[in-house]
């Protein structure tokens, strides 16, 4: 099956995010894949090492058929594919999984709430919104991570601040002296919001306790649970959902994520080791 045979891409550029993370942009070497759509994630092969499932980082705009991805060192295979330098090559198999729904979302107010490394998940559907500004009400993104140096994207970001298409807040679970953004979880400036939640459409990724308060604020303010898009990771390994390793109760998250309305995830999140 061609779905599982990698294609070869090489590393065009790298940056170092954090001091556990980089963004990597690839180009095809011959054959190029779909482009994948915001939220949806692609295998990403280290050679000799192994594969794991990253989600696209890269501006949904573009054209060249490059594919982004923001990456943090947490094991052996991500660890080789954070090593990787301009013009090496790694294997790319996808796109797989289900995307947030950006254009569903047309005419809406957008909710953004990422934490730690969630932003890169994120990040184009803030990108996407700003290629098309007009189509959306307000802009909120609320971005939290463990201290100011754990942030992706910081210079994005104070560009961010400074765009008055854009509500940003930054918050940090650690501040030092100096720190000129928030402290607390997410919750707290999702919490302090006025929304009309009608026309609300949120979305969350990072830790599976974060989304679960998340969500709940934004229930509480009203919003519907359908209307609160969560993104979903379990140990996904062959991306098509053959496996089953991706199970997270009826849901094999390869093929029904990780992009999942919190009305199907929420009662799936609430149970303990699911």
């Amino acid at each position: 099956m061609t779905e599982m045979a990698p294609v070869p891409y090489r590393v065009r550029s790298k940056e170092v995010e954090n001091a556990d993370s980089v963004t990597l942009c690839l180009e095809p070497i011959a054959v190029a894949l779909p482009v994948p759509k915001p939220g949806e994630f692609m295998m990403m092969h280290a050679h000799g090492v192994g594969e794991v499932a990253i989600s696209v980082s890269g501006d949904p705009s573009c054209t060249d058929g490059s594919i982004t991805h923001t990456i943090r060192s947490v094991g052996a295979v991500s660890a080789a594919l954070c090593a990787a330098e301009p013009g090496s090559t790694m294997g790319m198999r996808g796109p797989f999984g289900t995307a947030w729904g950006l254009a569903e979302a047309v005419g809406r107010d957008l909710v953004i709430v990422a934490g730690g490394v969630g932003l890169a998940p994120l990040r184009p559907v803030v990108l996407g919104a700003l290629a098309q500004r007009d189509h959306y009400g307000r802009v909120i993104l609320i971005a939290g991570a463990r201290a100011e140096r754990d942030f992706l994207y910081s210079t994005e970001i104070t560009e961010w601040q400074h765009d008055s298409r854009l509500e940003v807040h930054r918050t940090v679970d650690v501040p030092v002296q100096g720190w000129p953004g928030e402290a607390g979880f997410v919750t707290e400036p999702l919490r302090r919001l006025g929304l009309e939640p009608d026309r609300t459409t949120a979305f969350l990724c990072g830790p599976e306790s974060m989304m679960r308060f998340g969500a709940q604020v934004l229930l509480a303010k009203g919003v519907a649970a359908e209307n609160i898009r969560v993104s979903v990771e379990r140990n996904m390994q062959c991306g098509l959902g053959w496996c089953g390793h991706c199970q997270l109760g009826p849901l094999l998250l390869c093929r029904d994520g990780p992009v999942v309305g919190y009305d199907v995830a929420g009662p799936l999140l609430e149970v303990e080791e699911l």
